[in-house]
C-alpha cells in the first residue's frame, strides 16, 4: 500500500508538481539528501569513541573492559529511543525530529572535550549516544516521502549514512596528531583527542540549521491521526521481533565491530592507530556503502533471498575468523610430542575476510528494512523504530561480551565466535520460518516433496 499524502501537502512522492508521472518531486530528493547527510554526521558522533578510545585510555589509564563500557554506553542511548523517535516522526514529521536530534547531540559532544574523569566520560558517552536514534527517525521520514517502488533503494541510500562510522577513523588520527595536547585554538578547540568532539559539536549545529531551513516545511506525518495503541499494534506480531533479531546480526554486530576493530588491530597485529583506522574503514565502507545496492537487490530479487545470501556469507567468514592461531599438540606414549594442523591468519587475509563480512552486513541491513514498508506500510515509524532499537541494543551488549569472552577464553578471536553463534541462530530461525510458511501455504507440495508419490513408491518396491 503506497502512502497517500493529505490534500494540504504540496508534493506527491510519485508525481511532479505539474501532475506528470515519472518526475521526481523536489521534496523527496531534499528529504533524502538532508536526512542522509544528518544521519552520516550523527553516526560519526555516535561511534567516535571507537577511534578516540586509545588516546582516552592512555590519558585516564583505562582497562579494555572499562573502555568497552564507554563504547557500550554510547550505543545504549543510541538505541533506547529509536522506537519513540520513529513513532514521533510518524506523528509530527521528520524535519522537526531530525533538527531536535542534531541540536540535542551537539551539547554532550562538546562537553566530552571537558571530561576529567572516567565517570564523567561514561555519563557523557551515554548522552552523546542520543545521536544514534536519528536512524529510525530518518527511516520513517523517508518512507513517508519516497514512492514504494523505489523505497528499498531510497532507504538503502539513507542507511548508507552508516559510513559516518569511518569519518572519525579518517579525520581523528591526523587531527589528534596535528594538534597539541593542552593547547586551545580559537578559544573553543582544545588540542589532542579533545579537538574532535568540539569540531563535531559545531558541525551538528550547522547541520541542524540546514535541515530546518532547507527541508520541506509542510512535512508528511502518516501517523498524525493514529491513536497510540494503533501505532503499537503491529509490535505484537512475532515477525517484527524476528526482523529485530536479524538486525542485531547485520547492524548491532556492525556497530560493535566498528568500535572494536581499531583496538583489535593494534593489539593483535601491532599496527599504529592510523593504520588500524584505515583497516577498520575498509570494513565500514562496504558495510555502509553497499546498503543502497542491498536495497536495489531486495527490490529486484526479494528481501528474503538477499538475506539468505548475506547470512550465508557471514556464517562462512566468521567461521574462518573465529579460529584461534595455534596448533594441536599430541602427546605420544613414548613421551614424544608432535604438532598438527597448525593455523595462523596474517594481517592481509584477516583484513580481506573482515571486508567480506562488511559486504554481507551492508547488503543484509538493507534487506531487513525492505521488509518493513512491505509488511507494515502505515506503521514504519513504530516497527522500524523497534527493529532499530533492538538492533542497536545488540551493539550495546556485544562490546562487553567481546571483552568478557576474550578474558574467559584467552582467545582474541572469540569475538568472531560470538558473531558466528548469532548468525547461526538468525539463519536457523529464518529458514524454519520459510519452511513452515511453505507447509502452510502449499501443504500438497510439501507432502509431495517429503514423500514419494504412489507411482514412485511402486517403482521403488
Amino acid at each position: 500500500m503506497a502512502f497517500v499524502s493529505p490534500p494540504s501537502q504540496a508534493h506527491d512522492p510519485v508525481r511532479g508538481q505539474d501532475g506528470t508521472t515519472g518526475v521526481v518531486a523536489p521534496g523527496p530528493t531534499r528529504v533524502l539528501v538532508l536526512s542522509t547527510a544528518g544521519f552520516t554526521l550523527m553516526f560519526a558522533v555516535w561511534l567516535m569513541f571507537g577511534i578516540l578510545g586509545k588516546p582516552i585510555s592512555a590519558e585516564f589509564g583505562l582497562s579494555e573492559v572499562q573502555l568497552s563500557w564507554i563504547i557500550a554506553a554510547a550505543v545504549l542511548n543510541g538505541s533506547l529511543w529509536r522506537l519513540p523517535a520513529g513513532m514521533i516522526t510518524d506523528r509530527i514529521g521528520g524535519r522537526k525530529v531530525m533538527t531536535f536530534l542534531l541540536l540535542g547531540s551537539a551539547v554532550p559532544a562538546y562537553l566530552v572535550s571537558r571530561a576529567d574523569s572516567y565517570a564523567m566520560l561514561l555519563v557523557l558517552a551515554f548522552f552523546v549516544g542520543f545521536a544514534g536514534n536519528s536512524f529510525s527517525s530518518g527511516i520513517a521520514w523517508n518512507s513517508a516521502w519516497q514512492p514504494r517502488r523505489h523505497q528499498g533503494f531510497a532507504l538503502g541510500v539513507f542507511g548508507a549514512g552508516n559510513v559516518g562510522a569511518s569519518v572519525t577513523k579518517f579525520v581523528g588520527p591526523p587531527l589528534i596528531a596535528g594538534t597539541t595536547v593542552g593547547a586551545t585554538y580559537l578559544g573553543i578547540f582544545p588540542g589532542g583527542w579533545r579537538f574532535v568532539p568540539v569540531l563535531y559539536a559545531v558541525l551538528l549545529v550547522i547541520m541542524a540549521a540546514a535541515t530546518w531551513f532547507l527541508a520541506p516545511h509542510e512535512d508528511r506525518a502518516p501517523g498524525a491521526s493514529q491513536p497510540l495503541a494503533q501505532q503499537l499494534t503491529p509490535l505484537k506480531q512475532v515477525r517484527v521481533w524476528r526482523f529485530a533479531l536479524y538486525y542485531v546480526a547485520f547492524f548491532g554486530a556492525y556497530v560493535a565491530l566498528a568500535a572494536w576493530l581499531p583496538t583489535y588491530y593494534m593489539d593483535n597485529f601491532d599496527v599504529s592507530l592510523q593504520t588500524a583506522a584505515f583497516l577498520t574503514a575498509s570494513y565500514i565502507f562496504p558495510a555502509s556503502l553497499l546498503r543502497p545496492y542491498g536495497g536495489w537487490l531486495s527490490d529486484r530479487f526479494g528481501a528474503r533471498r538477499v538475506m539468505y545470501w548475506s547470512l550465508g556469507t557471514m556464517l562462512v567468514v566468521t567461521a574462518l575468523l573465529m579460529m584461534p592461531n595455534g596448533h594441536i599438540v599430541i602427546d605420544h606414549t613414548d613421551g614424544r610430542e608432535t604438532e598438527h594442523l597448525a593455523y595462523a591468519i596474517g594481517l592481509a587475509p584477516f583484513a580481506v575476510l573482515v571486508f567480506l563480512l562488511g559486504c554481507a552486513m551492508g547488503v543484509g541491513k538493507a534487506a531487513v528494512y525492505k521488509h518493513i514498508p512491505e509488511y507494515f506500510p502505515d506503521n514504519v515509524g513504530a516497527v522500524g523504530g523497534l527493529v532499530g532499537m533492538l538492533g542497536g541494543l545488540g551493539g550495546f551488549f556485544l562490546p562487553p561480551l567481546f571483552a568478557y569472552t576474550k578474558a574467559w577464553s584467552g582467545f582474541p578471536s572469540s569475538t568472531f565466535f560470538v558473531l558466528f553463534v548469532l548468525t547461526v541462530v538468525c539463519l536457523a530461525w529464518m529458514h524454519w520460518t520459510v519452511v513452515h510458511m511453505l507447509h502452510n501455504e502449499s501443504p500438497e507440495l510439501a507432502r509431495h516433496i517429503e514423500r514419494p508419490s504412489e507411482a514412485r513408491e511402486e517403482s521403488l518396491a
